[in-house]
């Protein structure tokens, strides 16, 4: 049988799915994917609203990733990009830290910032040109440990570490205490300076809406929930079963542990998320820039505008507003403490805003632990069902891409 012969079952619709179908496609090999929502994109979807654009919890695309990059058409993603730097609130009000290698009219401003000392500064300024001389493959065998004890060890002080890094990073990995692999401390970091933080004009969903448009609609089937792997074979939850000459199963990874147990699969720890757009006559940022909490005293982590970047997001004269909220904390006042909050940062203004929708993500982001990432070929393979998914290599959008192309390579030189 030729490689144009084989089918290949793919459980998940998500990046990973994606991608590997994507590949799957292009080498000759027939992909069918099945997703038991009703649309692909797995954690990264967008949903309109009244005229708004609503990502399902704030996220960013790195224009420097490099896989995902070669894999998109960039130029049709329309990509909007963020200022390099932060707003940092602090009880004092907002202070200015910027990227100056980027934006070198801010030096002195940034350099005189209370964020950090000014050895602070150039201790950023120092680490950024080391990670920009290392590779990925360096970073991935580079002594792990948490981000925490990396900033500790390369000299950062506690009020840098505390007034930028945790609610920087908090949105990265959603946890402000820093105990993520430093390795994923590094590789997103070398992103950032090699890059910029992106959205796509009309939404993230944009991403997994390309990566779908290069399949034929037959090779997408949705609302198709998976309940049961077979060798060589998937059963949906309808009772339907379908046989494959492999299976791929690239959903998230507790899901891949309850179907695929016998492959050691483990279901991973959680990072929650909670997401909560508003609607303003004006917007509270007045420039393409991401606000963070430097006090850590409050619910709010972080708060971005995205119609201020891709005004594409919002009706026009209205603007949209993003915040986010770290951990399964949930009050039944949430949205009501959370403008109250708000207050303290943009004024009397924040009282006009109306509430649009909350996102409450429980399964946000995979807990990366040192140790855990950037190892092994990014896929796990058994009897001819393959683990694919960012759990499997690094907990971002070019680790569920790298995932997924690595995995269509394995199969088609299984094939082959």
């Amino acid at each position: 049988m030729s490689a144009a012969e084989k089918l290949v079952l793919i459980v998940g619709g998500g990046l990973a799915g994606l991608a590997c179908a994507v590949r799957l496609h292009a080498a000759g090999v027939r992909p069918l994917i099945f997703e038991g929502s009703d649309g692909v994109g797995g954690r990264v979807r967008t949903d309109p609203l009244d005229g708004f654009l609503l990502d399902r919890g704030f996220q960013v695309f790195l224009d420097a990733y490099p896989e995902a990059c070669e894999l998109l058409d960039k130029k049709s993603l329309d990509l909007r990009a963020f200022r390099p730097g932060a707003l940092i609130h602090q009880t004092s009000g907002m202070e200015r830290v910027m990227d100056v290698f980027r934006e070198p009219r801010h030096l002195l401003e940034s350099a005189l910032s209370p964020v950090g000392s000014f050895a602070d500064k150039l201790r950023v300024a120092g680490l950024r040109l080391r990670l920009m001389g290392r590779t990925t493959q360096e970073i991935a065998v580079h002594e792990d440990m948490t981000t925490e004890s990396y900033l500790q060890r390369a000299g950062f002080s506690a009020a840098m570490i505390d007034g930028f890094f945790r609610s920087f990073y908090g949105g990265i990995f959603l946890e402000r205490e820093l105990q993520t692999s430093s390795r994923m401390f590094e590789f997103t970091f070398k992103m950032f300076s090699q890059g910029r933080a992106t959205l796509p004009a009309k939404g993230m969903g944009e991403i997994p809406r390309q990566l779908a448009s290069r399949l034929s609609p037959a090779a997408i089937r949705l609302g198709a929930p998976v309940t049961q792997i077979q060798p060589g074979g998937i059963v949906l939850q309808s009772g339907e079963k379908f046989q494959g000459d492999a299976v791929v199963v690239a959903t998230d990874a507790t899901t891949a542990a309850e179907l695929v147990p016998a492959a050691g699969a483990v279901g991973a720890v959680w990072r929650s998320v909670k997401c909560l757009y508003f609607a303003a006559n004006r917007s509270p940022l007045g420039e393409a820039i991401i606000a963070l909490d430097g006090t850590g005293a409050g619910l709010v982590n972080n708060v971005c505008v995205p119609s201020d970047l891709a005004p594409e997001y919002a009706p026009r004269g209205q603007a949209l507003v993003s915040v986010s909220v770290l951990g399964s904390v949930d009050p039944d006042d949430l949205e009501a403490r959370v403008l109250a909050e708000l207050e303290g940062w943009f004024g009397r203004q924040v009282r006009e805003w109306r509430h649009l929708r909350t996102y409450r993500i429980e399964r946000a982001l995979p807990r990366q632990s040192p140790g855990t990432g950037f190892t092994g070929p990014g896929f796990r393979e058994q009897a001819g069902v393959y683990l694919c998914g960012d759990h499997n290599w690094s907990a971002s959008i070019e680790g569920a891409i790298h995932s997924g192309l690595r995995t269509a390579d394995a199969i088609v030189r299984f094939f082959k």
